[in-house]
């Protein structure tokens, strides 16, 4: 079972953590329910502004996503439905 941090004080007002069983410990912004994990804190906590610079469209634009996720070793099949909508 996960417990989240300072679990009897008032709970945080912006970010909570919780620590989870395998180790690993998630970010959760309160306000929007963005949530990422690392295996500290702190690295939660990157993790965490990374994907909220993406949710709120502050993140940099990947002029071609494709060939991104490729370079990374990503394999993408485009289904008959086409491409997803974050990659038009």
């Amino acid at each position: 079972m996960a417990t989240v941090s300072d679990a009897d004080g008032d709970p945080p007002s912006d970010v909570e953590f919780v620590h989870e069983d395998d180790g690993r410990v998630t970010a959760r912004h309160v306000e929007s329910g963005v949530a990422s994990f690392g295996d500290t804190e702190a690295e939660a906590l990157r993790q965490l502004a990374d994907a909220l610079d993406s949710h709120f469209g502050d993140g940099e634009t990947i002029d071609n996503p494709q060939a991104y996720l490729a370079e990374l070793g990503i394999d993408v099949e485009i289904g008959e439905d086409g491409p997803p909508p974050w990659l038009e």
